[in-house]
């Protein structure tokens, strides 16, 4: 007797019209950052680690003029920032505003927090909540509570959630960090528990201590990526004292704001259009530019 092979389908992702399917896949939303360089998607590996770990790294993503002149900006927004004009004083400022929609940020955030329907070839399907650096002489202090973690739990409204089916995940405040010095296990203020994203039970006792053997970190070489959600159980610990520098960007679906946080005017409106739509007002239907929210399961218009 013959059997039928077991094939597999692509995930069914349902759309507000009456359960239709969602047609269009990540790779076929937003294809070019606002620079017009095209995205970047995620292999198929880390789009597993990321959604089995709630975290991925990827080293080395910037080159090292990149990294020197980011690293400049930074050390005079830190030590003299009347030197740069009142609309740059943030980390949208100079070279560091093209790490917002940098195509591999684009091409992960596509697949892991885009709406399809507020998407475009002219606007994102994401936003950016805020952007803060770090810098080692500033550091955070130690969390007295743990926070975040259950995030395939968590009630509507609450940013801090995770949802997957199978073929498809996605992370309702998603983190990236870039590192503009190396890391190290010991300089790195983070600490994370791998997979507590999607935790059924509460943390145990045991585990809420530092020194706990869940707790885990990450190392890697300046210009390097580090994604999380932020439903992930995570902490903040005192670094060593070593140099560090890193820019942190948090970003959200467009129908949800965590926070109030807009960047300058000045410096929004100097930014390419497709770039401002990342900070386009909150809310899903019919926020998409050039395209058509309405009866269909896709952004655009069907080859014919």
């Amino acid at each position: 007797m013959a059997y039928k092979k077991l094939a597999t389908r692509k995930p069914f992702i349902v759309n507000k019209n009456l359960g239709s399917a969602v047609e269009v896949e990540p790779e076929e939303l937003t294809t070019t950052n606002a620079d017009g360089i095209p995205v970047i998607v995620p292999t198929q590996k880390q789009k597993y680690d990321f959604d089995r770990n709630g975290w991925l790294l990827i080293p080395s993503v910037l080159s090292d003029d990149d990294i020197a002149e980011m690293r400049e900006f930074c050390q005079q927004l830190h030590e003299t920032p009347e030197r740069i004009p009142e609309p740059e004083r943030c980390t949208l400022g100079g070279p560091l505003q093209k790490l917002a929609d940098h195509p591999v940020v684009v091409g992960f955030l596509n697949e892991f927090l885009a709406y399809p329907p507020a998407a475009s070839e002219d606007c994102y399907g994401f936003r950016l909540e805020e952007t803060t650096p770090s810098f080692t002489d500033t550091p955070p202090q130690t969390q007295s509570v743990l926070h975040k973690g259950n995030g395939l739990f968590r009630l509507p409204g609450d940013s801090h959630l995770y949802r997957c089916v199978p073929g498809r995940g996605w992370s309702g405040l998603t983190r990236a960090t870039w590192e503009l010095t190396e890391v190290t296990h010991d300089t790195n203020s983070l600490r994370f528990i791998t997979g507590s994203h999607k935790a059924a039970y509460p943390i145990p006792e045991a585990a809420q201590k530092p020194n706990s053997p869940l707790w885990e970190t990450y190392q890697c070489p300046p210009g390097s990526l580090f994604l999380l959600t932020e439903s992930l159980t995570q902490m903040q610990v005192q670094p060593e004292g070593v140099e560090r520098v890193s820019i942190s960007n948090l970003y959200n679906t467009v129908a949800s704001r965590w926070s109030n946080w807009l960047p300058h005017p000045q410096l929004l409106e100097a930014m390419p259009p497709k770039r401002q739509t990342l900070f386009r007002e909150t809310y899903a239907g019919g926020n998409v530019v050039n395209g058509d929210f309405g009866q269909r399961t896709s952004a655009y218009i069907a080859e014919v």
